[in-house]
């Protein structure tokens, strides 16, 4: 009929996939079966390692481990230890990335080197430093000792080896994020009157609360298992120096193999419930 316009014909379907994409999905399972193979390896058999060696011997074994004077006596050191580390690098770590990231200074480059310094120094040079300085031997050593102050090989020496290794976490989870924010609702409340600490209390940390938490968690986990800057500042002193990694390295090289992977097992607790409340939290900050 004249003025009829043909209609196309349909196109045939394509049964089979196209070969990019069965390409990509090619790629995307030895991908994955790949990553999963590394962390079978490195992550979850040596924690399956740990607890079947940990339970090995029985219950009692595994309990009379955990409740050793010298096993509680290490727990509660690093429990101590992370209670004060956290929230001085919490404190540290919020007044360095608000300086870095709201002021225009000279030298925050040197500044921002500074906070990653411990990231790129091996803990044990780091332990090392503290030892040069506070030691009997060390610059302030005479000092120290003429009034009777003890930091090498106590707890406040535990302390600033831990604070070292720990710092950047909060102040590196921070600087990225308030960068992104940028200044303007700072400046905004400045424009409505507001100073300083209302500023930070009602517009900067609910903007950052999420960053912060992740940031404390990450440093509350390697406090708690930090051992090669504590091992050398520590003295290795059963019930007073001792920390929970110190306490399963001392009970290993005693050829105490259960009661160190009990102890050890004490350890992998504290990390996965660090683990499960970093995950609760991202879950939560993801709705």
């Amino acid at each position: 009929m004249a003025g009829t316009v043909p209609m196309a014909a349909p196109r045939a379907h394509r049964s089979a996939a196209s070969p990019a994409t069965t390409e990509s999905s090619a790629v995307k399972w030895v991908l994955v079966a790949a990553a999963g193979l590394v962390l079978f390896w490195l992550i979850a058999l040596p924690l399956i390692v740990v607890l079947t060696e940990a339970l090995k011997r029985g219950w009692d074994v595994f309990l009379a481990a955990l409740t050793d004077p010298d096993a509680a006596s290490a727990l509660r050191l690093t429990l101590l230890v992370a209670v004060i580390t956290v929230p001085l690098n919490t404190l540290f770590g919020v007044m360095a990335a608000w300086a870095v990231t709201k002021f225009r200074f000279r030298g925050k480059g040197f500044l921002i080197t500074l906070i990653d310094l411990p990231f790129a120094v091996s803990p044990v040079i780091g332990g090392l430093i503290f030892v040069l300085v506070f030691g009997s031997n060390g610059w302030f050593g005479s000092w120290l000792s003429a009034h009777d102050i003890k930091i090498v090989f106590a707890l406040p020496g535990i302390v600033l080896a831990t604070l070292f290794v720990t710092f950047p976490f909060v102040a590196r989870e921070l600087i990225p994020l308030m960068e992104d924010q940028g200044t303007q609702e700072e400046e905004a409340a400045i424009t409505l009157g507001a100073h300083g600490w209302q500023i930070f209390w009602r517009v900067t940390l609910p903007n950052i609360k999420w960053g912060l938490l992740y940031g404390i968690i990450l440093c509350n986990a390697r406090a708690m298992g930090e051992f090669g800057a504590v091992s050398v500042v520590s003295g290795h002193i059963r019930g007073e120096t001792n920390t929970l990694p110190l306490h399963v390295e001392i009970l290993y090289n005693e050829y105490q193999f259960s009661a160190s992977f009990a102890v050890a097992s004490l350890l992998l607790l504290l990390a996965l419930v660090t683990m499960i409340v970093k995950s609760w939290l991202t879950r939560k900050n993801a709705h």
